[in-house]
């Protein structure tokens, strides 16, 4: 799944050039960027602290 995601967010931003123009814009906040990592490590650490608790 994560591997169609990541397909289909390169051939958008391949096939529409604004889009890699926002994306360098939003990269260069740290906030967003911290965001974006936040909700992509969210599932990794809700399954530690599962086993963890259990």
């Amino acid at each position: 799944m994560k591997a169609l995601f990541l397909g289909a967010v390169l051939g958008v931003l391949l096939l529409w050039p604004p889009a890699l123009s926002l994306t360098a814009a939003l990269a260069a906040k740290p906030v967003i960027v911290a965001f974006g990592l936040g909700l992509a490590a969210r599932p990794a650490i809700a399954r530690r602290l599962r086993r963890w608790t259990t």
